[in-house]
């Protein structure tokens, strides 16, 4: 993959890493206590830290012995005593590793200080299946970490929102874990260079419909506009397409409105089916909006199997579009 250095104008054909690697260098110029660390941060093998050592040193951008649980656990105190670390973990199936740092340090510390501690950490990484990468470098641990009280949890789909989310999550005073869906990292789209912040907690209306509500979180976002485009033409179906674009804080109301319109809802989620944000998705629905809903709400999601090395498997494991098709299709045909 191909990025620009950072210091390059942004455009309307930017890649999704070089959103991220723009956002880290506004947040570094903007406040010295930020700071890059990780490993191979200095090399930058997704792209996303690409020209920040050059620019800012290696005091501020550090690469990290590959010890997942001791950089994470550093982070809290860095964060505790002042600085604002942004840690790059490179694999979300490293979280695994480092679970007890995160969740009974990092994201349970201003609550049991009573507020008197901030922490304001980013845990960065890319996340999802990126091409035969197997089982334990494929994961999308969103439903587990969404769990973990005290953590923040962001998914952008989109470049623009990447840069945006990002400047809010390094700006918030909590423990923000900010995901990139590494099916996305080679896409492009506008990006400006102005600085901007896009508020933790606000989803989008992708699309506007008026059939049936998707909300479908990071790279099948764009699976789902593609299938509402389609079902528009080919079946005369109104999609409304919806992107969280934060799991934690969840814009309930946003998606509560849009299925008390629509009265039916597809849930698309990019990970397993137990327990995962479709599930809770799909139930708070139902708790909110029985009395619209003209359909069983549905779920597209991965199988409940780890992700095959198998490039073939790992496609028959994953959401696909004629998955999302299919679901719209028999939540519009079922009787109301």
């Amino acid at each position: 993959m191909t990025s620009a250095p950072v210091t390059e104008p942004l455009t309307s054909e930017t890649y999704f890493t070089n959103a991220i690697a723009a956002a880290l260098a506004e947040a570094m110029d903007e406040d010295e206590t930020v700071m890059v660390l990780g490993e191979d941060v200095e090399l930058s093998t997704i792209g996303c830290t690409k020209g920040l050592v050059e620019r800012f040193g290696r005091n501020r951008v550090r690469n990290s012995p590959i010890s997942e649980a001791t950089v994470v656990g550093s982070c809290v105190g860095a964060a505790a005593t002042g600085l604002r670390p942004v840690m790059d973990l490179m694999f979300s199936s490293f979280f695994y590793v480092a679970m007890d740092q995160v969740a009974n340090q990092a994201a349970r510390l201003r609550y049991m200080s009573g507020g008197q501690v901030s922490l304001p950490l980013v845990y960065f990484a890319g996340s999802g299946p990126s091409g035969s990468a197997a089982a334990q470098h494929s994961e999308n641990p969103h439903p587990m970490l969404m769990q973990v009280a005290g953590l923040k949890v962001v998914f952008p789909s989109t470049p623009a929102d990447a840069k945006g989310l990002l400047l809010a999550s390094i700006r918030d005073p909590n423990p923000v874990v900010y995901l990139l869906d590494l099916m996305l990292a080679g896409t492009k789209g506008p990006v400006s260079n102005e600085p901007y912040a896009i508020p933790l907690g606000v989803g989008e209306v992708k699309r506007p419909g008026g059939d049936v509500t998707v909300v479908a979180i990071a790279s099948t976002v764009p699976q789902a506009l593609a299938v509402a485009e389609e079902l528009q033409a080919s079946d005369g179906i109104s999609v409304e397409v919806i992107d969280p674009r934060t799991l934690v804080p969840f814009d309930w109301q946003l998606v509560f409105e849009s299925v008390r319109r629509t009265g039916r809802l597809v849930v698309v989620d990019p990970a397993r089916r137990t327990c995962g944000a479709a599930a809770e998705i799909t139930a708070r629905v139902t708790e909110s909006c029985w009395g619209a809903l003209k359909s069983v709400p549905r779920r597209v999601t991965w199988e409940d199997v780890p992700i095959p090395f198998s490039p073939a498997l790992e496609l028959a494991v994953i959401v696909r579009p004629e998955l999302i098709r299919d679901a719209v299709r028999a939540s519009t045909a079922e009787a109301s």
